[in-house]
């Protein structure tokens, strides 16, 4: 197998929006059915807004031993600015989502290919500050890579006491 990173392109929506319902049916299963159409159009006006605009990278995983070369995985950068502080002076942020490759190509470094590209893109953009979230089955992958667990953030639940 030999991987390569491929920019992904709005001219290309219908295969980046194949790839983005793999990902959620896998992480979210089971989707409720009643969901996948608005997400299907959300999804597809966030890629519509944020790729033109440039705020949102894609890709595609290729293996390109195969004829003709085959994706075997996908994953995006989300960037945006924040103000910049003592830890971040650029205020330059980076989000790593999506991150996926098929199963069976798991556990053959093709997941840390990605991680390890997307993370010297950010580098080549002047981005110190790249997040993700992972899962448990993800997180020796990541740490693998340089990420460590963050202690300090919360995420609002929607709830008040």
């Amino acid at each position: 197998m030999e991987l390569k990173l491929q920019a992904a392109h709005l001219d290309q929506l219908d295969l980046i929006m194949k790839w983005r319902m793999i990902v959620l049916r896998e992480v979210f299963a089971p989707l409720d059915p009643n969901d996948e159409p608005m997400l299907i159009e959300q999804n597809r006006k966030y890629y519509q807004k944020h790729l033109a605009d440039g705020s949102h990278l894609c890709f595609f995983l290729v293996d390109v031993s195969t004829t003709p070369s085959t994706i075997v995985g996908c994953g995006g950068i989300c960037l945006w600015q924040e103000m910049p502080s003592p830890d971040n002076h650029t205020g330059q942020c980076a989000y790593l989502m999506n991150i996926y490759v098929m199963p069976s190509v798991r556990h053959h470094d093709a997941a840390t290919y990605m991680v390890e590209q997307f993370i010297d893109l950010c580098k080549k953009h002047k981005i110190s500050k790249i997040y993700l979230e992972t899962s448990d089955a993800g997180r020796a992958l990541y740490e693998k890579c340089g990420f460590t667990q963050l202690e300090d953030y919360m995420i609002y639940s929607g709830t008040n006491s």
